[in-house]
């Protein structure tokens, strides 16, 4: 049994460059690899020198489509579709918010953390004149995932948290935005 892993490398130039890759769901004694298992496996999205240099990527991870950041020397993975309403973080910019780098929604200009996939809003005190809008969290809206680094190769982990994220409801079905190539 072998599993498709499709990506997408991104310049701001919308250059894309896509590469296909086979990753093979068996374990080395040759037996199939239980489904439940191999959901929380990583899976090797691509190298190091390409999302340093186009500072993002996109792949499907276990049938979950996902966006990969290269931001300030750190990695970060999340739901690729915002969980307001599906728009596609992986055109959308990434900018400072109160110290925290936040990917900003094409659609909407929902702002979304990249460490922790919190939402956050300013909000300011009607009842006092002089009050200086405060940037404050939603909570946790958008379903992050661990990128992980081994000899030049770039590895996503789905996340296993048992709570359930708005993001999940645009994470499946209908609204995929990687098409395969066959």
């Amino acid at each position: 049994m072998s599993s498709l892993v499709h990506l997408h490398f991104w310049h701001f130039s919308s250059t894309v460059i896509s590469v296909t890759s086979f990753y093979l769901s068996m374990n080395l004694d040759g037996s199939a690899q239980d489904p439940e298992e191999r959901e929380g496996s990583s899976v090797c999205v691509g190298r190091e020198d390409d999302i340093k240099k186009s500072e993002r990527m996109t792949a499907v991870v276990h049938d979950r489509e996902v966006v990969i950041f290269y931001h300030r020397g750190e990695y970060h993975a999340m739901d690729i579709r915002c969980y307001h309403s599906g728009g596609p973080l992986h055109l959308g910019d990434i900018e400072d918010f109160d110290g925290r780098p936040c990917i900003v929604c094409p659609w909407h200009k929902y702002k979304i953390t990249l460490a922790t996939g919190e939402s956050l809003y300013q909000s300011i005190n009607p009842k006092d004149p002089s009050a200086k809008p405060k940037w404050c969290s939603k909570g946790i809206k958008q379903r992050i995932h661990t990128v992980t680094v081994d000899n030049g190769n770039i590895y996503v982990t789905l996340s296993n948290e048992p709570f359930k994220c708005d993001s999940d409801f645009y994470a499946t079905g209908d609204f995929k935005v990687i098409k395969s190539s066959s």
